[in-house]
């Protein structure tokens, strides 16, 4: 039985405020992700109201399971249907030092993520981590997005990376630029969290100046560092601000009885909902997603709001010198 779910539209701004991330089906977050629940937690994600999903080819398997998931509720349960959901997907990023930026590979990645995703064509593509290559290099894989979108494979096109400002630079002169003009969207990671809320700051500037369409905010968690738990020995971050959050963790926890993910996350929530951005959530199992959705509800009901913002406050005084810092990233980092 089909669950009934509202098409979607060639708005971007119809896309649901939370958005289920790809990035965690990847052996760096996870070590079999062939054997993670995707199919479960995309479900309830649609039962929930969630109608977007982001991914990469960067992601290991993530587009592959994806795809695989998604067609099975198309075609196997008949509980949705390709109307039902936004795709966002990503190209040029293909290993850890390793982009491709170029029109033919492009092209050749764009089909290959049709084909993985069993789709016709992809609600969103962003050129990946656009910081690690030269600006000449980034404007050519805008062009050849361009007339991919113009040919109907893609209906959106952006750019994704950490630096706020050289996404802003980036974004800023695709406007009068011949055969890219104003982009649709940008993602940013890592810079709407509790630890820093540059994109926040930058917020207007995006909207008024580059007339994109949606700013979105990716990595609520700072790729595992706002938890208490163990950061992932990737995380590019000073061993100084690993230390400050685990003593911002231990004392929410045994003073407040607050676990540091679940402030984190509704206020990353609530900050950029306000901005009417959407959140892009990475979570691993059904569980995770629900604890997520129930922090979302507690924002939504404004039950936390005045608590929250005093330890929003603790937060800031805790993190100190390390709050809104920020670490380099590709070239343009430098």
């Amino acid at each position: 039985m089909s669950l009934n779910l509202p098409h979607v539209t060639t708005n971007l701004e119809d896309i649901s405020p939370l958005v289920i991330g790809g990035a965690i089906f990847n052996t760096q977050y996870n070590d079999d992700p062939f054997s993670m629940p995707i199919k479960d937690l995309l479900l309830h994600g649609f039962e929930n109201g969630i109608n977007a999903i982001d991914t990469s080819p960067y992601y290991g398997p993530s587009e592959e399971l994806l795809g695989q998931c998604l067609n099975s509720l198309i075609n196997d349960d008949k509980l949705i249907t390709r109307e039902n959901f936004y795709i966002c997907t990503k190209v040029g990023r293909l290993q850890l030092d390793d982009f491709d930026y170029s029109a033919s590979w492009v092209k050749k990645s764009i089909a290959r993520s049709l084909e993985r995703l069993h789709t016709k064509y992809l609600d969103v593509v962003y050129l990946h981590d656009i910081e690690f290559v030269e600006e000449e290099g980034i404007m050519e894989a805008l062009r050849t997005l361009m007339q991919l979108k113009k040919d109907g494979y893609i209906r959106n096109v952006g750019i994704s990376g950490y630096p706020v400002e050289f996404l802003y630079k980036i974004a800023s002169l695709c406007v009068d630029q011949p055969d890219i003009g104003c982009l649709d969207l940008v993602l940013s990671y890592s810079n709407m969290c509790l630890q820093n809320i540059k994109l926040g700051d930058w917020y207007d500037r995006f909207m008024t100046n580059t007339h994109i369409k949606l700013l979105n905010n990716a990595s609520i968690l700072s790729m595992s560092l706002l938890r208490s738990q163990e950061t992932k020995s990737f995380h590019p971050c000073s061993q100084e601000l690993k230390n400050t959050v685990s003593s911002l963790s231990k004392v929410l926890l045994a003073e407040h009885n607050v676990e540091l993910a679940e402030l984190a996350t509704r206020f990353a929530i609530r900050e950029w909902k306000s901005k009417k951005g959407k959140t892009v959530l990475g979570v691993s199992t059904k569980s995770e997603l629900e604890s997520a959705l129930v922090q979302y509800r507690l924002v939504l009901s404004g039950e936390m709001d005045e608590l929250d913002a005093k330890l929003y406050e603790l937060s800031k005084s805790i993190l100190g010198e390390h709050f809104n810092e920020t670490w380099a990233s590709g070239i343009a980092g430098r």
